[in-house]
Parts: C-alpha cells; structure tokens; sequence
C-alpha cells in the first residue's frame, strides 16, 4: 500500500467518527442542515418547566379554594381583618376567582352591565364586592366600587355592611356573586339604607346556593325576607344554568320592623380539577 493510499484511507475513518449531518428545507428555500442526533437536555428542561408550572397551579388553585371556604363561613369584619393581616391573599384569591369564572359559558356581571346601560346613565351605582371593579370601566354611570381590600385607588375598602356612603344617595345596588359571608343580611340591609327610595336591587347568585335538594336555600324564602327589609320583587331569572338574578326595588315607605327570618345560604366551595 503507498504513503497516498494510507493518508485516503485515515481520512475517510475520521470523516466516518463525525455527526452526521443531514440536509433540510431552509426558510430561503435553499439546503440547510442540522446535526443528529439531537440531545434530550431540551426535553428534560421543557418537561421540568411544565412540571413546575402546573405545581405552581395546583398550588394557587389549593389557596383559592381555602381563602374561597373561608370567606364563605365568616362574618364580613373577620374577613376584613383576615385580608388586612395579608393583603397579597386578596390577589390570591381574585386570580382563582378569575380562573373559575373562565368556565362560565356566561357571566352575570356582563348581564348586569348590559342592565345599568339600558336605564339613564345618571343613575348612581354601589358595587358591593365589585372585585376588579369592571362594572365601574364598563358603564358611564357613576359607580362607588366596594370590596374588602383593593390596590385601585378608586375602590372603597371596608366591611360592606358598613359603608362611608349616605343614606338614600344610590339608585342601584349591586351584589354580583358576592353575598359570601354568614352575615350577608347585615350587607343587603346596608344596601337598604344608601338606596333611594324605588332604588334597584340587583342580585346575581350561584344557581347552587338556592338548590333545596342540595341543601341550599329556598329561592322564594329568600325573596320573602328582602321583601319583609323593605322591597318589592320586580323579577327573577331563572334560565342560567349557573347563576339566579333578583331585580327588587326599594319601598317608598317601610313597613313595621318585625323579626325577619333569613334563610341560610349554601356556600359555594369549589372542587379540585
């Protein structure tokens, strides 16, 4: 074998211990080519980021539904001190809150927008539990935004059953899902007393709370005892699969004070997805 033929042949060996390449369509349209084969570290670290994203989910998930219970069994004040102890479990929260009502095929407070731009935009608003207060950005009314704690400067935070508002300086009162805690009588009689009289009650509820088969309440004993605090039932609606609506508005003059008997409200606990 000649010194030329030994140099061919240690050259075709190395070429043969190299990555192989192959050829591929480039955006140009020209040739282009990529080693193999591809290394499994880009899948290990895409598979860990997902694990640790969805361990990150279950544990927002797993916050919300204890903050949900627990605002669900307490009095309006503890729930107040509860978020002023930690005010970043009010994100919490409102992040799950959000996340669940992406389920919903319909929303009730996109309803009670569509409500409040059907009347004369000079009708004053209160939004007990107004959340992020979308009601207020969507309506051209003026909205008092109300909620236990808020980082929106526009938001009044307090107790909803004890409000800086005047009494009978508010044609609607708002409750869009947020008669929550086992006072929530002391709430829809606060609203009682900032509403003008024949003022507007609107009250949107999870369609479960009202179920007495499942142990919710009674939908028409509920309506009796807003109607013995001094309003009259101008409508229900039944038709959503998810949530009830109430339309009541204020009497002119209230009835003789007598013991009104409030029907207990199922709370609304989510279950783990």
């Amino acid at each position: 074998m000649t010194e030329d033929q030994r140099r061919s042949r240690k050259r075709k060996r190395g070429r043969s211990h190299k990555i192989k390449k192959t050829a591929v369509a480039s955006p140009d349209g020209g040739a282009a080519t990529k080693s193999l084969p591809v290394s499994a570290s880009s899948n290990k670290s895409s598979s860990k980021s997902s694990f640790l994203d969805k361990m990150r989910a279950r544990l927002s998930g797993g916050h919300f539904r204890m903050i949900n219970e627990k605002l669900y069994t307490c009095t309006g004040d503890e729930a107040l001190d509860y978020f002023k102890e930690d005010p970043a479990l009010f994100n919490v929260y409102h992040a799950g809150y959000q996340e669940q009502m992406s389920h919903w095929p319909e929303q009730p407070n996109d309803i009670i927008i569509k409500w409040i731009k059907g009347h004369i935009p000079s009708l004053v608003v209160a939004d007990f539990g107004c959340g992020d207060a979308r009601l207020a950005r969507s309506v051209k009314n003026k909205v008092f935004s109300i909620d236990l704690v808020s980082n929106d400067p526009s938001v009044i935070a307090c107790d909803m059953s004890n409000t800086p508002l005047e009494t009978s300086s508010i044609d609607v009162a708002v409750f869009c899902l947020s008669l929550m805690g086992i006072n929530f009588p002391n709430y829809l009689k606060e609203a009682h007393r900032v509403l003008k009289p024949h003022g507007w009650l609107l009250i949107a509820e999870v369609k479960s709370r009202f179920d007495p088969t499942t142990g919710g309440a009674d939908p028409n004993k509920f309506v009796k005892a807003i109607c013995e605090l001094g309003f009259t039932c101008q409508s229900k609606d039944f038709s959503n699969k998810m949530f009830l609506l109430f339309y009541f508005k204020k009497k002119e003059k209230l009835n003789a004070r007598k013991l009104i008997e409030w029907p207990e409200l199922k709370p609304c606990l989510y279950k783990r997805r």
